[in-house]
């Protein structure tokens, strides 16, 4: 089984998978178990509303970096199978009050990077972690571990 196999949870291409990646990381972080995937679809349906919301809320500071116009965006983020990207992450973060880390696996060393750290106002002690696949898909890392751990796990995996 190749790494990425292993560490990821198999969150389904729906539309939902940054929400998905998202609720389903969070429930891990807090030490529950995996949601049901009805379960996952419904709480990602709630978070994406919640993130909508919340992007209303802040729009004197999230206008200037959504595509096109605001009020369309937003309108187009409320249908359940739109995609989310960096906005939808950073008012995950604030929804849940939790920073969200996003990693990408390097494939030239079959290895996981950091790539982007939403919410660190709310600390930086155990993240929501999330694996972006570098094509609009998300997916939840199956341990939610720190960086060192992530590495010595890295290594157990491939041993």
């Amino acid at each position: 089984m190749m790494f990425e196999e292993r560490i990821k949870s198999g969150i389904p291409g729906d539309g939902r998978c940054l929400f998905r990646s998202v609720v389903h990381g969070d429930c891990l972080r807090l030490g529950k178990p995996s949601p049901s995937e009805a379960d996952e679809r419904e709480l990602a349906d709630e978070l994406r509303a919640k993130v909508t919301d919340e992007l209303i809320k802040r729009r004197a500071d999230t206008e200037w970096f959504v595509e096109g116009d605001f009020d369309t965006y937003v309108m187009k983020m409320r249908r359940p199978h739109s995609w989310g990207g960096e906005p939808e992450l950073l008012m995950s973060s604030h929804v849940l009050q939790v920073p969200i880390t996003v990693h990408m696996l390097d494939k030239k060393t079959n290895s996981l990077k950091v790539i982007a750290e939403y919410g660190q106002e709310y600390g930086k002690e155990n993240p929501v972690r999330v694996l972006y696949h570098g094509y609009g898909h998300y997916d939840t890392l199956k341990n939610q571990f720190g960086g060192l751990q992530l590495k010595s796990l890295h290594q157990q995996l491939l041993q």
